[in-house]
């Protein structure tokens, strides 16, 4: 008998919590059923209500507030080196866990399970690098002017507020986990309530690879509630968020109140640029991956693509031509290569940028989308757009690019940022020093040149502008979960006395 959506759902769930009826918190070790309102999923190939659960609700992130505090003392408690093989070893645990955890991330997500298997992986990847710098961030001897002995130690901030987004929960799941927990710190981490399953997998992974039960705990509910319980609780220390610039705006105001310091990544309307010396066949290839993979849920997507006009007509029809040929079709397919749209609300909105772009003046130069069972949206070019039509400014989030013709380099720079957003951007050129000069003066905080859509954990991510502020990865990540203290050491025999008597 085939199974209906919540069937298969719980089903690929219960390989990492068998015997469970329903979605709950991870907390100190448990799956612990919430007490709110109730969430209700949709099947996003169906279209058709899925699983519902029950929000955490307040008393469930005190909870994990306390089971954090208590095991981030045992985890510091340990050597760095121990703490690197057990975040090593949580690596491994994901790897042998590859195909489960991309099962239930297509499923849950409605990303396509080719796209899955290469996430798992790299999450996996995630922990392994950062198990490598747990006895190798150390701090400094500074030269002070004095008789002092003066160090600092990078020490862990204690508990972190982690939302992640619904768009890549299992891969945004360990690009923050696993520098967070590799420098000491205790996780309370804040998944989409549409997409909890992976989080909460990763997490009792974790512990089966010696992570200290309570120093992962997975919030299963809605931002409003649970996301707001747990900037109020005082044992979290810092908030991390990637998601929309709207609730990043909330959760920033949120965590002022407390004066907790924030990381946001918030987004982005990316520049992909291609002049007219470019391998354009090498750039069409790009520009499709930049914007058509992921079904566009990406936040570097390259959703504006910018055609210097002497090649234009020829790369869209190019482009258009492409993307008709892309595979559409279910997440489990293993041929599928863009999925549906992750949710409802997405998909409206994708579907209404779409229409809009029209009415301003843009043109199709792919078929028109055809309604039909589930959220899927097909590749979509709109040609003959502007920079300044709204389609060209706000973040669609979904399939769609909008290409829009320059003259010259500096027209092109000038386009790239007439723009809010600072996240990404890359050029397509075979004039290499226009490559690097159009890359410094790009406002955005990762760029490509002759390439797109490459992000690897051990460089720096994050934004420029409306993009938000701090970084993910790379190093400058374990800068985002530490904090330094400066010890001052009297080294003289006879220190001569600044003030007081004897």
């Amino acid at each position: 008998m085939q199974l209906n959506e919540s069937e298969h759902l719980l089903a690929a769930f219960a390989h990492f919590f068998p015997g469970a009826s329903t979605v709950g918190s991870y907390v100190g070790g448990q799956l612990v059923a919430g007490d709110g309102e109730t969430v209700q999923l949709h099947g996003a190939a169906s279209g058709r209500p899925s699983l519902a659960y029950r929000d955490a609700g307040a008393g469930v992130v005190e909870q994990a507030a306390r089971a954090a505090a208590a095991a981030q003392k045992q985890w510091w408690a340990l050597t760095h080196a121990a703490r690197g093989r057990i975040v090593f070893a949580v690596g491994q645990q994901i790897r042998d866990h590859l195909e489960p955890l991309a099962q239930l991330e297509a499923i849950s997500a409605g990303k396509p399970i080719r796209d899955c298997r290469g996430e798992v992986a790299k999450v996996a990847e995630m922990f392994e690098y950062y198990a490598g710098w747990c006895d190798k961030f150390y701090g400094d001897v500074i030269p002070v002017p004095t008789t002092h002995l003066n160090y600092t130690r990078r020490e862990p901030i204690g508990t972190v507020l982690q939302v992640t987004p619904w768009n890549a929960p299992i891969f945004t799941c360990g690009w923050q986990v696993a520098p967070a927990i590799a420098m000491g710190n205790a996780v309370l981490l804040k998944p989409s309530e549409l997409t909890p399953f992976t989080s909460l997998a990763v997490a009792a992974l974790a512990e089966k690879a010696g992570v200290p039960a309570g120093l992962i705990n997975v919030l299963a509910g809605y931002g409003h509630t649970v996301g707001q319980a747990a900037i109020d609780n005082p044992a979290v220390k810092k908030v991390v968020f990637v998601g929309s610039p709207a609730t990043g705006r909330k959760i920033a105001e949120a965590a002022a109140r407390r004066l907790l310091p924030c990381v946001l990544e918030l987004g982005g309307k990316s520049a992909n640029i291609v002049f007219e010396d470019a391998d354009l066949k090498r750039a069409c290839l790009g520009a499709q991956a930049a914007i058509f993979s992921s079904a566009g849920q990406s936040c570097v997507a390259g959703s504006r693509l910018l055609v210097q006009r002497s090649v234009y007509e020829r790369f869209v029809d190019m482009l258009a031509g492409g993307a008709a040929r892309i595979k559409v079709g279910a997440p489990l397919d293993d041929a599928t290569e863009v999925g549906p749209i992750s949710n409802k609300k997405q998909y409206e909105h994708v579907i209404s940028m779409i229409a809009e772009g029209v009415k301003a003046g843009a043109k199709l130069a792919t078929p028109a989308q055809e309604a039909g069972e589930g959220f899927f949206v097909r590749p979509t070019v709109l040609a003959h757009a502007t920079n300044e039509m709204d389609v060209a400014r706000t973040e669609i989030f979904g399939p769609v690019v909008v290409a829009i013709p320059f003259d010259t380099e500096e027209d092109a720079v000038r386009m790239a940022n007439d723009s809010d957003f600072g996240l990404a951007g890359a050029v397509w050129t075979n004039d290499i020093a226009r490559g690097h000069r159009v890359a410094s003066q790009v406002n955005a905080g990762t760029f490509w040149i002759n390439g797109y859509k490459t992000i690897n954990v051990a460089s720096p991510f994050g934004g420029y502008n409306q993009s938000g502020y701090g970084r993910s990865s790379g190093v400058e990540a374990l800068h985002e979960y530490t904090q330094t203290k400066s010890v001052w050491v009297e080294t003289a025999a006879a220190p001569a006395a600044a003030f007081g008597y004897v």
